[in-house]
C-alpha cells in the first residue's frame, strides 16, 4: 500500500514538468514561421480581349430555281465558275417562249381592232339615237359590246405581259456576283416551275458569325475590329469589322449573335470554315496583375495572401479579371509594390508568420518578382 502511494506521488510530481515541456513544444510549433516565396504586385497596360468561336458564312447565298417550265436548252457556266451580276447561267427553251410572246402580241392586236370597231359602232348608234332612228335597247347593246372589247384588250395585254415575263425568265441570270457552288440540271432535262437549278454564293467579302455570352453583350458594337483565325492558315490572322449585332439575346443559350465582315478578294476563305475570333474591345492602363499561382480558390471565392509587415501575412478575398501570359488581374485592397505569396500559401491563415525563401528553399533576403521574368526586388523588411 505504501509502495503504491509513493508511485502516485512520484507521477504527480512529474505532471507539472510534462505540461511545461508540452507547452514549450507547442509554443515552438506555433511560432515557427512558414516558408514562402513572394512577388510584387505590378501595374501593366492591357487590351481587353473577348474570345469566341464561330464559322465563316457567305455574305450572300441563293438557291436559284426555275420560274418557268420547259427543257434546258443551254448551260453557260460550270460549277465553281465565277459570275457577274445578271450573267446568263442557263436557258430554258427561250425559243418556245418567244413564239408564245408573238402569239400574245397578235391577240393584243386583234383585241385592239375589236375595240376600235366597237368605238366606231357606238359613235354611229349614238348619232342615230339622237335622231330617234334607233331604240334605247340598241344603244345599250352597242355600249355593252364596247365594254367587252375594252375588257378583252386589257386581258390580252395582261397575257402579253406574262408572255414577256416568261421569255425573260427563260434566260436564267445570276442575281449577284459570286460563284456557282453547285448546279443541279444539265442540257436536255425538263424542269418545272420552282425546281432548283443552281446554288450561288458570294465570297468577297465573307462574314464570320459567332456568339458572345450575355455578360459581354454591352462591350461589342458595330465597327469593333476583330481578328479571325482559321485552320487552313494557322499563322495568319485576318482583319474583320463587326457589321451586325443582333438586337436580342437568344433566350435558350443566353448568347448574342454577332457578324463581322472580312475582305476576301483573294478568295482563300470559304464558307463553313471553323473560325476563332478575338475582339480587342478596350485599352486599359495601370491594371494590377499577379501570377496565377498567387490566387487560391476557397469556399468563399478567390483568395490572396499579402505580406503584412516584416514576417506576417493577411488574407484577402479578391475578384479576378482577365488572364494574360500567366498573370491574372486582381481587384483588391492592394497597391503596386505590395508583396503577395506565390508559393507555400496552401497552409496559411490570416496572420500567419512566414519566412521568405528562394526557389531552392534557402533563406532569402530578397523576394523574387516573377511577372513574365525573374527580377530581384527588395523584400518587405528584408526578413530572413
Amino acid at each position: 500500500m505504501k509502495r503504491t502511494s509513493r508511485r502516485v506521488l512520484f507521477l504527480l510530481a512529474l505532471v507539472p514538468g510534462l505540461l511545461v515541456g508540452c507547452q514549450e513544444r507547442k509554443a515552438e510549433v506555433e511560432i515557427r514561421p512558414m516558408p514562402v516565396m513572394t512577388v510584387a504586385v505590378r501595374a501593366i497596360d492591357l487590351t481587353d480581349h473577348i474570345l469566341a468561336t464561330g464559322q465563316l458564312v457567305a455574305k450572300a447565298e441563293a438557291e436559284v430555281s426555275a420560274q418557268v417550265s420547259g427543257q434546258v436548252t443551254a448551260v453557260a457556266v460550270e460549277e465553281g465558275s465565277a459570275v457577274l451580276p445578271e450573267a446568263v447561267v442557263l436557258q430554258i427553251d427561250p425559243e418556245r417562249r418567244g413564239l408564245e410572246l408573238a402569239s400574245q402580241e397578235a391577240r393584243v392586236a386583234q383585241a385592239r381592232a375589236r375595240l376600235g370597231e366597237a368605238e366606231r359602232s357606238l359613235g354611229r348608234i349614238q348619232k342615230l339615237h339622237t335622231r330617234n332612228a334607233v331604240s334605247k335597247a340598241q344603244l345599250d347593246e352597242v355600249e355593252t359590246e364596247l365594254r367587252f372589247a375594252r375588257a378583252g384588250l386589257e386581258a390580252a395585254a395582261a397575257q402579253l405581259g406574262l408572255a414577256a415575263r416568261a421569255l425573260a425568265d427563260a434566260t436564267v441570270q445570276a442575281p449577284f456576283a459570286g460563284w456557282i457552288a453547285r448546279r443541279y440540271v444539265n442540257v436536255g432535262e425538263y424542269v418545272g416551275e420552282g425546281q432548283k437549278l443552281f446554288d450561288l454564293v458570294a465570297l468577297d467579302p465573307i462574314e464570320v458569325e459567332f456568339h458572345l455570352p450575355e455578360a459581354d453583350s454591352s462591350r461589342v458594337h458595330v465597327g469593333v475590329p476583330v481578328k479571325v483565325s482559321v485552320a487552313p492558315y494557322p499563322s495568319e490572322r485576318f482583319d474583320a469589322v463587326v457589321t451586325v449585332v443582333s438586337p436580342t439575346i437568344d433566350p435558350r443559350t443566353r448568347t448574342l449573335r454577332v457578324k463581322a465582315t472580312i475582305d476576301n478578294s483573294d478568295g482563300r476563305l470559304r464558307p463553313g470554315l471553323f473560325a476563332r475570333t478575338d475582339l480587342g474591345v478596350a485599352q486599359r492602363t495601370g491594371v494590377l496583375m499577379v501570377p496565377e499561382d498567387a490566387v487560391l480558390q476557397r469556399a468563399d471565392g478567390s483568395v490572396l495572401f499579402v505580406m503584412d509587415g516584416d514576417d506576417r501575412v493577411r488574407r484577402l478575398r479578391i475578384e479576378t479579371g482577365i488572364y494574360h501570359e500567366g498573370l491574372v488581374e486582381i481587384q483588391a485592397d492592394v497597391a503596386v509594390g505590395d508583396f503577395v505569396v506565390v508559393r507555400g500559401q496552401g497552409e496559411l491563415i490570416h496572420g500567419s508568420s512566414v519566412s521568405l525563401r528562394n526557389a531552392d528553399g534557402s533563406p532569402a533576403a530578397m523576394a523574387t518578382t516573377v511577372l513574365g521574368e525573374a527580377e530581384a526586388t527588395p523584400a518587405p523588411g528584408a526578413g530572413g
